[in-house]
């Protein structure tokens, strides 16, 4: 929006000619987010607590979560404010991108929302039916997997980290694999929400580290030299990406150990497909697997936990998602956080790598 209002102005103020800068944009998205996500922070929490959204705690998880029966939750709400708000803010909403992203990312919270809805406001343990979850997070996956097949011959193509000219063109193939990354991600970060902080601090390191594909993605001549494929107008993720980013961070104010409110469905279904979002329009699908390794192997464990219990009656891990096994070996709540974001920043430095790895 500011980029529409004020760039045409730079005839004649040569100092708004800035805004035709993405790096420029990128920073003014990143400290709008943040700042509104703190200031709105304590205002967001009790309007939560009023209406009395307070989160139920399942008892046969570690005992050591009892005592936070009844923090808030759908606090990832407010994520979605500071990044929507940032993102048009600052934003050339000319580009077609943005909205596929921007609307993905709603209609994710959307599901997630219906989800905690049920759970909180209705008091149904369950929340929305796995089945209904999954219809909704493929039918909205689909639609936003169709629109980005449509917007650039270039996506199609699965790209290999490591190899400069290994690539595999899927055709329509492409839409349905698009669906599974952006459902896939949606769901592994969803399972990573289970302790305070613990699947916004990976959200956090991934967001940036995307924001820095999107751009060289983005800029003909820094995708060249890297010899990554080039794909016009996804640089302007890069002000997605640092919305995503620092609305987490002034998010994590509040969600740090011990917590003052949970990010719930409606916030870890969002975040997730929109790092899909990023990762599928910037060519870095494997990239995310790599950079999002916690999230996978969260998702992994509660995999191997079914499986390994519907076929042999064992369990794998003490308890699945395996952040909740390391907590029933006897780790603090805050060390298994610490560690997993520790995890989580190795991860985005080995996926930075690869941009020279070619």
């Amino acid at each position: 929006m500011l980029f529409h209002l004020l760039y045409p102005l730079h005839t004649n103020f040569s100092a708004l000619n800035v805004f035709k800068y993405i790096s420029f944009r990128t920073f003014g998205a990143a400290i709008t987010a943040v700042v509104i996500c703190m200031l709105a922070g304590p205002a967001y929490i009790k309007l939560l607590q009023r209406k009395q959204m307070g989160q139920a705690i399942r008892e046969e998880g570690p005992k050591s979560h009892l005592s936070k029966k009844g923090t808030p939750t759908m606090g990832g709400g407010l994520i979605l404010i500071g990044i929507c708000v940032s993102t048009l803010l600052w934003s050339d909403l000319t580009n077609a991108f943005v909205w596929v992203a921007i609307l993905t990312t709603l209609a994710f919270g959307g599901i997630g929302f219906l989800d905690d809805y049920r759970k909180v406001i209705q008091k149904n343990p369950k929340g929305l039916p796995a089945r209904h979850k999954f219809i909704l997070q493929c039918f909205f996956g689909f639609i936003a997997a169709f629109a980005l097949y449509r917007l650039s011959a270039e996506l199609p193509s699965l790209k290999f980290p490591f190899f400069k000219g290994w690539s595999l063109d899927l055709g329509l193939l492409y839409i349905p694999f698009a669906m599974f990354v952006i459902v896939g991600s949606s769901n592994a970060v969803n399972l990573t929400d289970g302790l305070d902080g613990l699947a916004v601090g990976p959200t956090i390191t991934t967001s940036v580290t995307f924001l820095i594909l999107a751009y060289c993605a983005g800029h003909l001549k820094i995708a060249e030299y890297l010899q990554i494929p080039y794909v016009a107008g996804s640089g302007e993720l890069s002000i997605f990406c640092a919305s995503v980013a620092m609305s987490c961070l002034g998010f994590l104010w509040f969600n740090t150990y011990p917590a003052q409110v949970f990010m719930g469905d409606v916030g870890s279904l969002a975040l997730g497909a929109a790092l899909a979002i990023v990762a599928i329009v910037s060519k870095n699908e494997i990239l995310l697997a790599i950079c999002g390794g916690i999230f996978v192997v969260e998702a992994l464990s509660v995999m191997a936990q079914v499986t390994s219990f519907k076929m042999t009656g064992k369990r794998v891990f003490k308890m699945a998602p395996i952040h909740h096994h390391f907590e029933l070996k006897g780790w603090a709540e805050p060390k298994v956080i610490v560690r997993f974001w520790i995890i989580s920043i190795l991860l985005a430095l080995v996926t930075l790598s690869t941009l020279k790895l070619r």
